[in-house]
């Protein structure tokens, strides 16, 4: 029997975890992404009243880790929501909201908006200050970093997620003071 040469074998690969046919499980993926540091918003929107005579409507917040600036001209954010979540069904039925940029000093308030099984938005709100957008009416928090209003673009399902692209109405900078907040490995953190 002939010997083959090493660089005419086949390479020996692993097995692919299982769950995923392209070789990379959830575990695998979460735990690689994590190195990747992102900064954490509050997308916001305000949801109308069922009815005219019902109750006057309310805040709604979610932190966002999965935020980025799309495009100059025109101005595009990107948001990634999770299929079904409440702010994925609110803003696929109404295409306003807001974005405040968290500082490292509001860490509260993302771990209070990422809670799963929380309480009521309007709970969550309650001690927090806000501005009510002139735009959106989405409520924007104060201190934030820099603030943006948005206009629903387009809408793409992607996996368990939906990519919701904005087109930004108007942008501040209310506040100077301190440094962003930072989602790492799994937590919250501070530069520097």
């Amino acid at each position: 029997m002939p010997n083959t040469p090493p660089a005419a074998q086949a390479p020996i690969t692993a097995p692919a975890p299982a769950g995923h046919a392209e070789g990379v499980s959830n575990d695998e993926f979460r735990a690689a992404m994590s190195r990747l540091a992102a900064g954490v918003v509050l997308v916001t929107a305000f949801e109308p009243p069922l009815a005219a005579d019902g109750p006057k409507g309310e805040d709604v917040g979610m932190t966002a880790t999965s935020f980025m600036s799309v495009s100059l001209d025109p101005p595009l954010v990107l948001v990634s929501l999770r299929t079904g979540a409440r702010m994925d069904e609110l803003l696929d039925e109404q295409p306003l909201w807001g974005v405040s940029v968290l500082s490292e000093s509001q860490r509260h308030i993302a771990g209070r908006f990422a809670m799963k099984g929380r309480i009521s938005d309007r709970l969550l709100f309650e001690d927090i200050p806000c501005l009510r957008g002139a735009a959106t009416g989405a409520a924007l928090v104060g201190g934030a970093l820099a603030t943006l209003e948005c206009r629903t673009e387009q809408r793409v399902e992607a996996g368990d997620h939906t990519l919701v692209i904005g087109r930004v109405l108007t942008a501040s900078v209310p506040s100077a003071e301190g440094g962003p907040l930072t989602y790492f490995r799994g937590r919250y953190r501070q530069l520097g």
